[in-house]
């Protein structure tokens, strides 16, 4: 995936999270003390070689915490210099912990990176953070909250992998397989789509998309359904219905991935906007034009179906 705007080849990249939970209904937000850094701050770390910002949020998260978590909607970035000169950018989502993985965590160990993890009401939270760029991250947060959109669920479109291009098949379109570098491009977004642990993945029959969301199924052990409604023949055909399916995971609320064609793509982000709240105001075209094996991940407000946020992804190779 290209370098984010405004970055170079020297800056440093990292990706963390406003982890949250409600404790007797009100919001509690994770913060983190580093002894080496003499400071508190949130959750995060830099991005390896070859992850992409969400895959780095999630596991810096369990590394640094020991809370296993999905993120939520993206809450945009932090941007310094470090002492040495260099430019950092840091890629922030919203992530709950929840009840389980609370529990799962059980007691915080001090690590090499933290030495002590505190769940402070929101608004001490910010008189405690360090940095005000990390404040002014929380802030974006309680704006969240403030509006009753903190809690999300993610519809993923995922346009599948680079496939065997049609003059070299002499079968039917719907059997082109992925080409060697598609097969690297789905095991590539795998990681990355699993940060937001879909509980259901949508699959065009068509066996380029198919097979591009076999890796992200055995990552995130959900099995993959596939459907006429959203493929390309469909669509050319004016067979399909992508308005049925939109509806039916606006209204079952949990997070999902539906892969499809280049094609079908904007009919599936557009049918989203205009179901939800306040997406039928939003200019969607450039979240809907996507290369091979980019993804883009709409957020849902479980509350009221409001369009928090929108962002895309794509393969690091």
């Amino acid at each position: 995936m290209p370098r984010p705007t405004g970055t170079t080849a020297t800056t440093v990249v990292a990706a963390g999270a406003v982890c949250w939970r409600l404790v007797d209904d009100k919001v509690r937000v994770l913060l983190i003390h580093r002894e080496f850094h003499h400071d508190v701050s949130l959750p995060k770390g830099k991005v390896d070689p070859g992850e992409s910002t969400p895959q780095t949020a999630v596991r810096e998260i369990a590394e640094e915490t020991g809370y296993r978590v999905a993120l939520g909607a993206p809450l945009g970035t932090a941007e310094y210099l470090l002492p040495g000169g260099r430019d950092k950018i840091v890629h922030y989502w919203a992530a709950e912990v929840t009840d389980e993985a609370f529990e799962a965590a059980g007691t915080f160990v001090p690590n090499s990176e933290v030495q002590l993890i505190e769940w402070v009401p929101l608004a001490k939270a910010r008189t405690q953070l360090t940095y005000e760029r990390d404040a002014e991250v929380l802030d974006r947060f309680a704006d969240r909250v403030a509006t009753d959109t903190a809690r999300t669920f993610a519809i993923v479109a995922l346009r599948h992998a680079k496939a065997v291009p049609p003059g070299e098949w002499s079968g039917a379109d719907a059997t082109r397989p992925l080409h060697p570098a598609g097969r690297k491009q789905a095991k590539s977004v795998a990681p990355g789509i699993a940060a937001w642990r879909p509980e259901r993945i949508i699959s065009s029959t068509a066996a380029r998309c198919l097979a591009t969301v076999e890796p992200l199924s055995a990552a995130s052990h959900v099995g993959v359904k596939h459907t006429d409604d959203i493929s390309q023949d469909a669509f050319e055909a004016g067979t399909d219905d992508v308005a049925a399916v939109v509806k039916k995971r606006l209204k079952k609320r949990v997070n999902a991935v539906l892969c499809s064609h280049g094609p079908v793509l904007p009919e599936i982000v557009r049918q989203i906007a205009l179901q939800t709240r306040g997406g039928n105001r939003l200019d969607l075209r450039r979240y809907s034009s996507l290369g091979t094996a980019d993804y883009t991940v709409l957020h849902v407000s479980r509350a009221d179906g409001t369009l928090v946020a929108v962002e895309t992804h794509g393969p690091e190779l």
